[in-house]
């Protein structure tokens, strides 16, 4: 398999947007976007969220994903930390899709911390023959 630098360097330059963002009240869950035939399929990692901690917006082509995880619990002074990996705070991921969406047949369901968002494309329209006179 051949070495792609650039994808080691994106996610070396994701990690420290994450960590800079964490220090900023706010996290970058990781998310996959593949295409199927018919759909665009759109997963994101999102344990310990509910359903209402999660909200999604379509306009046009795009596709927005966006919530809020709770800081970590306990009063202040109570609970001393010796390691924070996880992220808190807000979180908003856009999508543009290549072709068109059909934005009243979109799914989402949140099971076992994965939202995992199916994306129907818009069916071209068939041939149409027209008739010469």
């Amino acid at each position: 398999m051949p070495c792609d630098p650039l994808t080691g360097l994106r996610a070396w330059q994701e990690r420290l947007e994450r960590l800079s963002r964490h220090h900023a009240e706010s996290w970058t869950p990781p998310i996959d976007v593949y295409e199927i035939d018919g759909a665009y399929i759109v997963t994101a990692e999102l344990p310990g969220l509910t359903r209402e901690q999660v909200e999604l917006a379509v306009e046009d082509s795009r596709l927005t994903i966006h919530g809020r995880r709770e800081a970590q619990p306990g009063e202040p002074g109570t609970v001393h930390y010796h390691q924070v990996e996880r992220g808190h705070g807000r979180f908003r991921r856009t999508f543009e899709f290549a072709e068109k969406i059909d934005a009243d047949r979109i799914t989402a369901d949140l099971a076992n911390g994965v939202l995992t968002i199916s994306i129907p494309k818009v069916q071209p329209p068939p041939p149409r023959r027209i008739e010469v006179r």
